[in-house]
């Protein structure tokens, strides 16, 4: 799909969409547990879809609760329905593991490909994975080292790319694990407490990448009562097999990722937004764009009205450059590009190199785009320099099939001196499916 977004000032209040890492772990544990969870209010993008196909193929009873969205022009239309609820049967045990007949399409979903291998790894029966073009060129290699040192088989493409398959039994042991993408560790994280009973995993962490995704992970086992060891800095996990998840209930917190386009794009327009669902006490790393704009010239303010955090971003003087480490949050670099194109003096993005192994190279990808609207950047191995110009031109650009990259190309549209037209703008709906419309954007051509 490409699309022509128009300059003009963005504001208005806005209610965040569910995040993707809390509904893909919930799913996961509610899939993999016993009895039934009610998951409300979780993200219905297309991965969050790719996780529940997999769930119900490896055995997981899921069943969809819509109800009419007001905010559509025919709320009776079926169409018009939103996702409130997810009703999960887990299978109770990796005994319950059902092995299919076909691979597992993860379409493009990373996060799903790496928890599921692992998961689908504590069954006796073999489970191949497959993806889209993206995921086909995403290597697992580390995990799937892991996976072979604690028994499992393990068959892959070249690369350590899709297809995948994997075989239990997971027999436990000690492994390394080098983590350029937290997802690694999750996986494992997630999976070891319900190998059998009597095995243990330990992992040694020489490298660790994303950190606050760890702590995103460990929460859940937190609220599980899952029993684990490790060293403080996330070095080592000793993990006991023998449990079992309980059922997880409960709304679906906002997505932080997400909340930092409509935030960075409030802050190039200058007016006031307020953004709705997100809780300032979440573990997810991705809040930190907010501490970002903070330091860029933006008044960032939570308030808390009915029972419920809103988050208030505003801009009176220009924006300002910095210097911003991002080795916990690559998923941001896109924006914060963005950002910087449009503040006075420099930015640099600095210890983002796991940036170029996302959908696609971020770095470079954001360097030539950019470019292609007229701003300055220097492209490094670990991230970008942005210089201040005289500001963004229209134009042409590619988001290259990756969601964040669209949706940041969105964002600098806004203030750019005359509309830009983005290709392959449907990813989006990887994670932000109304993205596209909260930019008023203009559909120039519906893709296929």
């Amino acid at each position: 799909m490409r699309i022509l977004i128009r300059p003009h000032q963005f504001s208005g209040t806005i209610r965040i969409p569910a995040s993707k890492s809390h509904t893909i772990r919930r799913l996961l544990i509610a899939a993999l547990g016993e009895g039934v969870s009610e998951i409300d209010f979780p993200l219905d993008s297309l991965d969050a879809r790719s996780c529940a196909a997999v769930c119900r193929a490896l055995g997981a009873g899921i069943t969809e609760h819509r109800a009419a969205d007001p905010s559509c022009p025919n709320p009776a239309d079926e169409a018009g329905k939103r996702l409130v609820r997810w009703t999960v049967r887990g299978v109770g045990a990796a005994g319950g593991l059902r092995v299919p007949e076909s691979p597992l399409d993860v379409g493009n979903s990373g996060t799903t490909l790496f928890l599921a291998l692992a998961a689908a790894a504590l069954g006796a029966g073999p489970v191949t994975f497959t993806g889209d073009e993206q995921i086909a060129r995403r290597g697992a290699g580390p995990l799937l080292e892991a996976l072979r040192g604690l028994g499992i088989s393990v068959q892959s493409g070249e690369g350590g790319c899709v297809p995948i398959t994997v075989r239990g039994p997971w027999k436990g042991g000690r492994v390394s694990l080098s983590c350029p993408t937290s997802q690694y560790l999750s996986a494992l994280l997630l999976a070891a407490p319900l190998a059998p009973a009597g095995t243990v995993t330990e992992i040694d962490v020489p490298l660790l990448n994303e950190k606050p995704y760890i702590d995103l992970t460990l929460s859940y086992l937190k609220a599980q009562g899952v029993p684990w060891d490790g060293a403080a800095d996330y070095s080592y996990f000793r993990i006991p097999g023998g449990g079992a998840y309980k059922p997880v209930n409960g709304p679906v917190a906002g997505d932080f990722s997400s909340a930092a386009f409509p935030g960075c794009a409030a802050a190039i327009g200058g007016l006031t937004t307020t953004l709705l669902g997100l809780d300032p006490h979440d573990p997810q790393g991705d809040k930190a764009i907010f501490d970002i704009l903070a330091k860029m010239g933006c008044e960032t303010a939570w308030s808390r009205e009915g029972g419920e955090w809103r988050l208030t971003v505003s801009r009176k003087g220009p924006l300002r450059g910095g210097t911003f480490d991002l080795n916990d949050t690559p998923d941001l670099l896109p924006v914060a590009a963005v950002l910087g194109a449009y503040a006075q003096g420099e930015t640099v993005l600095v210890n983002a190199a796991h940036a170029r192994i996302k959908e696609t190279d971020r770095i470079a990808v954001m360097a030539g785009e950019l470019g292609k609207l007229g701003a300055a950047v220097e492209e490094r191995p670990d991230g970008l320099v942005i210089n201040k110009g005289g500001g963004l031109r229209g134009g042409k650009v590619d988001g290259h099939g990756d969601h964040r990259v669209v949706m940041a190309l969105a964002v600098a549209a806004l203030g750019a001196a005359g509309p830009v037209e983005i290709e392959g703008a449907e990813s989006a709906a990887v994670t932000y499916p109304a993205f596209p419309e909260l930019m008023a954007a203009t559909i120039i051509e519906e893709c296929g």
